[in-house]
């Protein structure tokens, strides 16, 4: 009776052993099909599309990614005038998305970030606007249906989010990209939307060209607990992304992860002083000259002298006179195409 225990050890392998041919057996004889999720227990994704950006078509194209991956059909959300976006986001948390694509331009990035920062569900991009910035420095693919498919089987990326509150008032707005004030705001409140959609991004450059005869203006910026810094500037821009139209560096050592914002004044006074400025972009120069100034902040407080122009992420929001911005570190997760072993993420 010593060995009773090898008995009992020897009769549990046998049932086992014959426990697992019989589900196989089971399994084999099954239909594939039948080993599908049902519909209830597929991820289900959303999407928060701008009607006046997606192209016909964008919809299906969309739908047969979701489908072919195995989620389930996308809850199909659009923006209007009155919500460009952040309602909708937060109607797909509510009910429950795994991940929610913002299908359209930089602003309705911005509106669907809103919503879930904090939050902790995915943010997927799938660019459809002028800019598409923030695509543009962590990736995202062109193509609607390559974007979609990094959006449901990408990487997770925790990236900081600006946060906004302008003059008086206590609500905060996000950024993901930049913000800004002066000349750079004047543009994107300048340019009309038929010109974006006839000529793309080269709407920017002719209202800006309009724009380079302004005057400079007073500021006094505030960074973290340090002493105010008085400026007579063209713009002033506060960026958690560096990267501009054309894969142009306006801030080489920003970061959409390292936990700070980096601030820049530019200010030229002149045609002269204009081309100093675009040589010191093409170069990545960071010292040496008035005309382009760097800084790196937790917190800034951009107080003009007279209210300006004021943007985030290219939505105008205004003439502000003063603008209190702070990083919140790691607050989005975002879907990113995978990282090969050994690479470093994009530090734009």
């Amino acid at each position: 009776m010593a060995d009773w225990w090898v008995l009992v050890v020897t009769g549990l392998l046998v049932v086992g052993l014959l426990a697992a041919v019989g589900v196989r057996g089971r399994r084999r004889g099954r239909d594939p099909q039948s080993l599908d999720a049902d519909p209830e227990d597929r991820p289900l994704p959303a999407v928060v599309a701008n009607p006046t950006k997606t192209e016909p078509g964008t919809r299906r194209r969309i739908e047969e990614v979701c489908t072919g991956l195995g989620w389930a059909e996308p809850l199909w959300l659009e923006t209007t005038v009155d919500d460009p976006g952040t309602g909708q986001a937060r109607r797909a948390v509510e009910r429950g998305a795994d991940v929610v694509l913002a299908c359209g331009g930089d602003g309705t990035v911005r509106a669907v970030a809103e919503a879930l920062a904090g939050t902790g569900v995915a943010m997927g991009l799938v660019p459809a606007g002028t800019g598409n910035l923030l695509a543009r420095t962590v990736g995202t693919p062109d193509g609607v249906a390559a974007a979609a498919r990094v959006a449901l089987t990408g990487d997770d990326r925790k990236i900081d989010v600006g946060r906004v509150a302008v003059d008086d008032g206590e609500d905060e707005h996000v950024f993901l990209v930049m913000a800004g004030t002066g000349f750079d705001a004047a543009i994107m409140q300048n340019t009309p939307e038929a010109l974006k959609v006839r000529v793309g991004p080269m709407a920017y450059v002719i209202s800006g060209l309009r724009a380079m005869r302004g005057r400079r203006t007073r500021v006094t910026l505030t960074l973290d607990d340090g002493p105010p810094l008085r400026r007579r500037t063209r713009t002033v821009l506060v960026g958690n992304s560096g990267t501009l139209f054309g894969g142009l560096v306006l801030m080489p050592r920003a970061t959409v992860d390292d936990g700070v914002l980096d601030v820049v004044s530019i200010a030229p006074n002149s045609l002269a002083g204009w081309v100093a400025v675009l040589g010191r972009v093409l170069t990545q120069r960071r010292r040496g000259s008035r005309r382009v100034e760097h800084w790196q902040a937790r917190t800034v407080v951009i107080r003009m002298d007279v209210p300006q122009p004021s943007q985030l992420d290219g939505d105008p929001v205004g003439d502000v006179q003063e603008l209190r911005i702070r990083v919140d570190p790691a607050a989005l997760v975002i879907r990113v195409p995978p990282v090969p072993p050994g690479d470093a993420p994009d530090a734009g």
